[in-house]
């Protein structure tokens, strides 16, 4: 069985994608901030890869509207892309929905970046 060595991986990979589960807060951001060793809040994107502001995110999340595809990479360390799947412990079935869909079309991509790589 051959091995696959850690930098041929990041750069078939280039990029990993990792999403977090949990109650609204929980610490997920605080655990996400540990991975990439910085206190710094995450950089907030859309699925074209335009910049939101932090705080229209956290406004729409306290008004129980939150999208899972929306993509957290701080800047220490730009190699991992993080989602968050907050919300779906209220009992949204909708929210519940929106995370299993996005598991499986991340799950299943066909481009290994845009795979999600770890939960």
């Amino acid at each position: 069985m051959a091995t696959i060595d850690a930098q041929d991986l990041k750069q078939r990979i280039g990029r990993f994608r990792v999403l977090i589960m949990g109650r609204a807060n929980a610490g997920k951001t605080t655990i996400l901030q540990k991975v990439c060793n910085t206190t710094d809040q995450p950089e907030i994107y859309d699925t074209n890869g335009n910049k939101i502001d932090a705080d229209i995110v956290k406004s729409s999340i306290k008004r129980g509207n939150h999208d899972i595809t929306n993509e957290m990479i701080f800047k220490s360390n730009p190699i991992f892309v993080f989602h968050d799947s907050c919300g779906f412990e209220a009992g949204s079935e909708d929210e519940f929905e929106n995370m299993k869909k996005f598991i499986s079309e991340r799950g299943h991509a066909t481009e290994l970046q845009e795979r999600i790589h770890a939960i």
